[in-house]
């Protein structure tokens, strides 16, 4: 029995294209676009080397200065450099991580609303309004702060002091009521709150945008709900973008000025207590507060604690930098 033929295929050899010589004049503009980036590169780690180096030299005479409390007087009796940088730095974080703890839900659900949920043009009009937002002045936050929310928040945290005294957070005075008026650390969190919604927002509804149309269809193919969608599907991909955005919220709360210098009733206390005057203050509203008044030892003071403020900043960034770059690779993107 004769076997059957086989055909045999010649094999086919690649067409190559020829590669396009660049020209000098191509040649020369990679070469300055280069350098240009280079250059913008390295004039950025110069300006912040240039700004440590700044404040350490001015915030040197405090930070070798045996007994400031004779020439300060904000400063406690028999106090130290640490007595003024502790309470402040206390003060900034928790403004700051009460702030963030009541922005980031209430700006992850717009940007899921926005990106998920709403038509089209009504998503447009959202995000537009929440880009707008961002655009307002602080000094018009701490206005509005003073002047509006905090009378119409009294009722709430005197609540708050009565049926949740006996959490820390919620605690009142002496004699067990919150402060009126309600100049307040929760106040001032609230505004703050308020001021770093639109960033957390808007970088969360750009990520939860790029989510990959197969991870969603496939979902939806196998029968899941809206819900079911966003927690498998959008979530996973947008959490280290989430992450990103709330650390942006969190540098922009620790670096608040105007508005908590407005609102916030000052103090120099190691106290949760959310709900009383008086208990604690931020680093850039005590700054902005004591600046002009201060004798050259108190403005290297000050200085002492903007140092402090920027160790605080850059501690941020960097623990930022770091949760991203871990969960980057199970953000379910790759």
């Amino acid at each position: 029995m004769a076997s059957p033929t086989t055909a045999t295929t010649p094999p086919v050899t690649p067409v190559r294209t020829p590669r396009r010589r660049s020209r000098p004049a191509d040649r020369g503009l990679d070469r300055s676009f280069r350098y240009v980036a280079v250059g913008s590169g390295m004039l950025i780690l110069a300006t912040l080397a240039s700004v440590a180096i700044f404040l350490i030299i001015e915030a040197m005479p405090a930070l070798t200065h045996e007994d400031l409390a004779s020439e300060i007087p904000w400063i406690p009796k028999g106090g130290d450099l640490w007595s003024v940088v502790g309470p402040l730095i206390f003060g900034t974080i928790l403004a700051a991580i009460v702030s963030l703890v009541v922005a980031v839900p209430v700006a992850v659900g717009i940007a899921l609303f926005i990106s998920h949920y709403a038509p089209r043009r009504m998503a447009n009009a959202l995000g537009y309004v929440v880009d707008l937002l961002a655009a307002i002045p602080s000094v018009v936050f701490g206005l509005w702060g003073v002047m509006v929310l905090a009378p119409k928040v009294q009722p709430v945290w005197q609540f708050l002091v009565d049926y949740l005294g006996w959490i820390p957070l919620f605690a009142g005075d002496a004699h067990g009521n919150a402060s009126n008026p309600p100049r307040v650390l929760m106040t001032t969190s609230i505004v703050l709150a308020v001021m770093i919604l639109p960033i957390i927002t808007a970088v969360s509804r750009e990520v939860f945008l790029q989510t990959p149309r197969l991870h969603e269809e496939a979902a939806l193919a196998l029968g899941a709900t809206r819900w079911e969608l966003i927690r498998m599907a959008v979530l996973p991909f947008g959490r280290s973008g989430v992450t990103s955005a709330a650390m942006l919220g969190l540098g922009r709360a620790l670096g608040e000025t105007m508005a908590v210098l407005m609102i916030l009733s000052p103090g120099l206390l190691y106290s949760f207590k959310l709900l009383v005057a008086s208990q604690q203050q931020t680093i850039a509203a005590n700054i902005a507060a004591r600046f002009n008044d201060a004798n050259d030892i108190g403005r290297s003071t000050l200085i002492a604690t903007g140092l402090a403020l920027f160790v605080i900043t850059l501690l941020v960034n960097l623990a930022a930098r770091a949760i991203i770059a871990r969960r980057k690779d199970f953000s379910g993107a790759n």
